[in-house]
């Protein structure tokens, strides 16, 4: 029974990987990322609210009167991840992008579980952790390094603007791990997980649609297009399913096989599916090829966060 647990952890890691790239072909029909990333949200918002209504659960959203306001803001980690990821897969890849994250997530777990922060328990350096860390770091130099060197790289990924694609990256993936652990915090009080998983993705879905009217107001994006969803192919509306099973399996898998594990084996699956989204060209996305040094920076990433995690 243990092994299902962990093939779904792996699994579900796997989802983020699809997420963002199914839906830049929701990008691609509405016309601006923001509206993509605002419709995503809310189709796993509704995917929720059924499912919290059909366990039951509804009836925990009026503990959330005495929860402190901050407890409820895990949400907005959703549409930065997510917008962000529609705005590198086509610039960086699937397997770098995906190393970003990954990467950002690990270094923003070590700095919640060194400073004790956010409610997350206070854990000591170890000589795992130093290591994992440092192969991260190193692993994910070489699969950047890696794709310049396919000649797969577009315009802009070798620009001088790449750094700024990076930094975004690492930005996205950090935000995660401070999500899980506002959730945490939020999950301690409310206790039904699928309440939880609704409040953030409404709240991600509120954040969203203000940074879209702003935007649209100031004339940075264009107006969103519901016409040509009609002729998006169906996987296009994976992302926010894809988006609600993470949570929801992550909340679920956590009591069970741990939050150590949880991390290490979904990390796990982000990065194999990762591979096979650029290795395959799936979801419409550019083929770009698994050199052996891309390949050797994501087996030395992957050994990084395991050991990070798991230390």
């Amino acid at each position: 029974m243990e092994a299902i647990f962990l093939l779904t952890a792996v699994a579900v890691g796997g989802l983020l990987a699809v997420q963002a790239s199914v839906n830049l072909q929701l990008t691609k029909a509405i016309g601006t990322p923001y509206g993509a990333s605002t419709v995503q949200l809310a189709v796993a918002a509704l995917l929720l609210l059924a499912v919290a209504g059909a366990a039951g659960q509804l009836g925990a959203l009026a503990d959330l009167s005495g929860v402190a306001p901050w407890k409820l803001l895990g949400g907005i980690a959703s549409p930065v991840y997510i917008t962000s990821a529609i705005l590198l897969f086509p610039r960086l890849g699937a397997l770098a992008s995906v190393g970003l994250f990954v990467t950002g997530q690990v270094l923003a777990s070590l700095a919640l579980d060194f400073g004790g922060l956010l409610g997350v328990p206070h854990k000591p350096v170890t000589a795992g952790v130093v290591i994992g860390a440092l192969a991260v770091l190193t692993g994910i130099t070489a699969v950047i390094r890696g794709q310049g060197a396919t000649g797969n790289a577009t315009a802009s990924s070798r620009s001088p603007v790449q750094a700024g694609w990076i930094a975004l990256g690492l930005v996205a993936g950090a935000v995660l791990p401070i999500q899980g652990a506002v959730n945490a915090a939020l999950r301690r009080e409310v206790e039904q997980p699928f309440t939880v998983a609704l409040v953030s993705f409404t709240v991600a879905t509120a954040t969203i649609a203000v940074v879209l009217l702003a935007l649209l107001a100031l004339k940075r994006t264009p107006k969103p297009q519901l016409r040509p969803l009609r002729g998006m192919p169906w996987w296009g509306w994976l992302g926010g399913a894809a988006a609600a099973s993470y949570v929801t399996a992550t909340f679920l898998l956590i009591p069970v096989i741990g939050a150590a594990t949880t991390v290490a084996l979904t990390v796990t699956g982000q990065q194999v599916a990762s591979a096979a989204i650029d290795q395959f060209g799936l979801f419409r996305l550019p083929s770009r090829r698994l050199t052996p040094a891309r390949l050797g920076g994501l087996a030395v990433l992957l050994i990084g966060s395991v050991l990070v995690q798991l230390s």
